[in-house]
């Protein structure tokens, strides 16, 4: 796979390469976000590594950016910001991963490889659950005939449900999957998600799909 560091930090964009090509994966590096921008376009890159405090434009803003062109490649981003806001301000914009720095670099490598496994999966066709319709190719959600607006990590969180109806997933079950253990699992982010979906999927709705099961975790199912 190829990757591209997109990092202005040189020594830290040295130290990622170095061990990356260690590890037999091609790599390119660039300094700033426009630069950054313009190889993701030209290019044929399997993962983007992105830090977030880059010259000319942030790497939250580049991954919007992306993703409003409907441009999907995985991308974890780095930061120094380490708050429940900057999480989630990165994985709304797009991003797959949220790595805080500094971090090990077996750590970086372990998401790497994850992304690399979840991209090289076959995602198939639509998948139905009740009057729910996902895409896993397209990253596309629908209730009844109406398009959600689902942010990135909205969009794998539903897909993770509707893959496993009628189960209880626990907390530690979506982390691990969702976000590959990406933040500390007593914080509340897998709630504010849940919560986040709910008010897309379920509000106004007189059949709820989404439920809390008390002390465990939650659960996709039709009746209430």
């Amino acid at each position: 796979m190829k990757i591209l560091v997109i990092e202005d930090d040189k020594k830290i964009a040295k130290f990622i390469a170095r061990g990356l090509e260690q590890e037999k994966y091609e790599v390119d590096v660039v300094h700033d976000s426009e630069a950054g921008y313009q190889r993701i376009l030209d290019g044929t890159y399997g993962l983007v590594i992105l830090d977030v405090m880059l010259p000319k434009k942030d790497g939250v803003t580049l991954v919007r950016d992306l993703r409003e062109r409907m441009i999907l490649i995985p991308v974890i981003m780095l930061s120094a910001k380490n708050t429940e806001e900057d999480l989630v301000a990165g994985l709304n914009a797009g991003s797959d991963d949220y790595l805080k720095k500094p971090f090990a670099f077996a750590e970086l490598l372990a998401r790497v490889k994850a992304l690399q496994r979840r991209s090289e999966q076959e995602r198939g066709a639509k998948i139905h659950f009740a009057d729910l319709c996902i895409d896993p190719v397209l990253h596309k959600a629908w209730r009844g005939e109406v398009l959600l607006n689902l942010a990135a990590k909205e969009y794998e969180l539903l897909e993770f449900f509707v893959r496993h109806p009628n189960q209880v997933l626990t907390r530690n079950m979506i982390a691990d999957e969702v976000w590959q253990g990406a933040f500390d699992k007593f914080t509340n982010i897998i709630d504010v998600y849940i919560n986040y979906l709910r008010k897309k999927i379920d509000w106004g709705k007189d059949k709820k799909l989404i439920h809390t099961v008390r002390g465990i975790g939650y659960i996709l199912k039709e009746e209430g």
